[in-house]
């Protein structure tokens, strides 16, 4: 793999090795000693990431979920590419409008808004916005009156990774009829609807149930004179390394033929996807700085215990809510021994650097021989990682360095680091 300094930005030629680029900067430049982990981010895979959507859901808009990533780098390649973003705060809006994202390419996306944050999306012209109940509607009036808004309904898929009906999203039977009366009423502008299954659904088909929710909503609120426009189809979707969109794809393209007939009234048709464009992009590399054997009676090692400089307050805050995570593969520093201390030896738990008790990442998982400095290399590291992470008892988050293909480089024809 060739690589090119450029700023901040690292452009390579080839195959994308995050072994041999792990071994390069944990173990080579930075031998003296590295104390925070380290994420290896491929932003081409994000571009490739793009590509496929576009293929796969040409009617479907995506609005990047910045909860997700808020990644400065990820949001301004996203930005380019000419996506819209899905923010739930303030601070979400205004990282997003720096880098020349126009208004009417976000949707203020969360349903429960603090006065202030109103008063902001007011002031910035960011007119998009979600709400499920009749108190938002009230605040709304009070401090937005000429806000776009999008009714949120509850469509919880079978299984999820993490459900959100239990906090968003309004029944879209008794709720949302009177809700879309009471937005009338209150001499409001609803333009559309929206919904969300769930982060890291596996249940594709509830997408289809979901559109056809939509759709009765939809037409309800034209009968009370609304002009509707705007379809959220939330989030969802998959992205780890491997997985496919196919299947998502094939049943939301299908159900929207049927519902939401191509070409019909111009309605646009928009996605929250987070995790689908970041989660493979991210790859972090956690060095051992300790360990200690477990001893069984007879003197034989029984149990590893190792200690990593990063941890559930650091990026695997998601551990504490059992979020699943990848498997990890060791990287060891002594290569001549590789062949034999890669073979399974006894099992081990790898935990955090802080001096918590649940700073845990994983218990009884078979793993090589480790030697302190060895690295630990996990996939899949994007999604709700970085954006999570604390500096709970002084540690500091991980460090990130960034990689892009030449020629997306080119074909992109900016300089990333600059906005």
């Amino acid at each position: 793999m060739k690589i090119i300094m450029q700023n901040e930005i690292t452009l390579f030629d080839g195959q994308f090795d995050v072994d041999a680029i792990f071994r390069q900067k944990i173990y080579e430049e930075m031998d003296a000693g590295q104390d925070e982990a380290l994420y290896l981010c491929n932003l081409s895979d994000v571009a490739r990431k793009y590509d496929v959507w576009c293929q796969k859901m040409p009617r479907v808009k995506p609005f990047y979920a910045v909860k997700c990533n808020s990644d400065e780098n990820v949001v301004r390649l996203l930005a380019k590419l000419g996506t819209g973003f899905d923010c739930a705060s303030r601070t979400e809006i205004n990282a997003v409008l720096k880098y020349g994202v126009t208004p009417d390419r976000i949707i203020f996306a969360n349903p429960c808004k603090a006065n202030s944050h109103i008063r902001y999306a007011a002031a910035t012209n960011t007119s998009l916005m979600t709400f499920d109940s009749a108190s938002e509607l009230e605040k709304i009036r009070l401090l937005y009156p000429d806000a776009h808004l999008v009714l949120r309904f509850r469509c919880d898929a079978k299984k999820a990774e993490v459900l959100m009906g239990s906090k968003f999203g309004c029944d879209p039977h008794i709720d949302g009829p009177q809700l879309l009366l009471k937005a009338k009423n209150l001499g409001l502008i609803v333009v559309g609807i929206s919904f969300h299954v769930g982060s890291g659904c596996e249940d594709p088909p509830i997408y289809r149930k979901a559109i056809k929710h939509a759709r009765k909503l939809f037409d309800y609120a034209t009968t009370l004179g609304f002009c509707m426009t705007l379809l959220d189809i939330g989030g969802g979707f998959p992205g780890d390394i491997g997985s496919d969109l196919g299947p998502f794809a094939d049943i939301v393209n299908a159900a929207l033929d049927d519902y939401f007939p191509e070409g019909e009234d111009n309605i646009e048709i928009i996605s929250e996807p987070g995790k689908y464009f970041v989660a493979s992009a991210f790859t972090l590399g956690v060095t051992i700085h300790s360990k200690n054997e477990v001893l069984g009676p007879d003197g034989n090692v029984t149990h590893m215990k190792y200690y990593a400089n990063d941890g559930v307050y650091g990026s695997f805050i998601g551990v504490l809510v059992n979020l699943p995570i990848t498997e990890p593969h060791a990287l060891l520093k002594n290569t001549s021994e590789d062949i034999e201390k890669c073979q399974p030896s006894v099992k081990s738990t790898l935990w955090g650097p802080t001096c918590d008790g649940f700073d845990k990442i994983f218990e009884d998982q078979v793993l090589p021989q480790l030697d302190i400095g060895d690295v630990l290399v996990f996939p899949n590291m994007g999604a709700y990682t970085m954006s999570l992470s604390t500096t709970f008892n002084g540690f500091q988050s991980a460090q990130v360095m960034y990689f892009l293909e030449v020629q997306d480089a080119k074909d992109l024809g900016i300089n990333l680091c600059s906005p």
